[in-house]
């Protein structure tokens, strides 16, 4: 979203090193410092960051955060006040889906968004939705599948022990030699962070175990 926005709060942000969804809490609740930031707080924060990426209106945000609309909407409106490049973005968004009838991703896969003026102001809603969200969603999957090549490829090169063996949404899952485990972490982490120069840094995190749930 912040690259794909050019929201300058959020890209100063992020490239900080600021916990996005305690930033977002300071601006929307108006608290000066992290200390201030009560774990509710935080986690109303969280649910409004991620639910405006989805097109989340006032409304889906009052059922989402059990709160009355009228609460949710000066939230959102507090939100849209600090991330400015947000709301333009998701207005040339339902902008662009009325005149090309499709969105893209970064690397220029489209896809088609036909309803944009539909009479029926659901599945209107839903095309809206997607146009905001497919650009972000559609451009991960692309970076994280450049990441995957490009991990396969060195393993393969360096006649590695380990083995890729799938990708679960944003995590990849690697099977690995006990010799190679600082190796690939590394390796790994370097190919996820650098599979696409965005405004913002990619942060990665990883975990060791005997399976893939302990692992986390």
């Amino acid at each position: 979203m912040a690259h794909l926005s050019g929201d300058e709060s959020l890209i100063s942000a992020l490239n900080n090193g600021e916990d996005i969804h305690t930033f977002t809490a300071k601006n929307i609740f108006n608290v000066d410092n992290d200390d201030m930031v009560l774990p509710e707080m935080r986690r109303i924060a969280k649910i409004v960051n991620f639910g405006i990426m989805y097109g989340a209106g006032p409304f889906r945000l009052s059922q989402e955060l059990d709160i009355p609309f009228g609460e949710a909407k000066q939230i959102k409106d507090a939100y849209f006040q600090k991330y400015q490049g947000i709301e333009q973005y998701i207005e040339n968004s339902k902008l662009q889906i009325k005149e090309t009838k499709s969105v893209e991703t970064l690397l220029g896969r489209k896809r088609a968004v036909w309803d944009s003026d539909s009479q029926n102001k659901i599945r209107r809603d839903a095309a809206e939705r997607m146009a905001i969200n497919m650009p972000i969603q559609g451009t991960a999957a692309e970076m994280i599948k450049l990441a995957m090549i490009k991990i396969h490829r060195q393993m393969n090169k360096e006649n590695l022990k380990s083995k890729l063996i799938m990708q679960i949404h944003d995590e990849l899952l690697l099977e690995v030699h006990q010799d190679e485990i600082d190796y690939i972490s590394k390796m790994v982490i370097e190919h996820m962070r650098n599979a696409m120069k965005l405004d913002v840094p990619i942060e990665i995190d990883f975990g060791i175990g005997p399976s893939w749930y302990e692992a986390h």
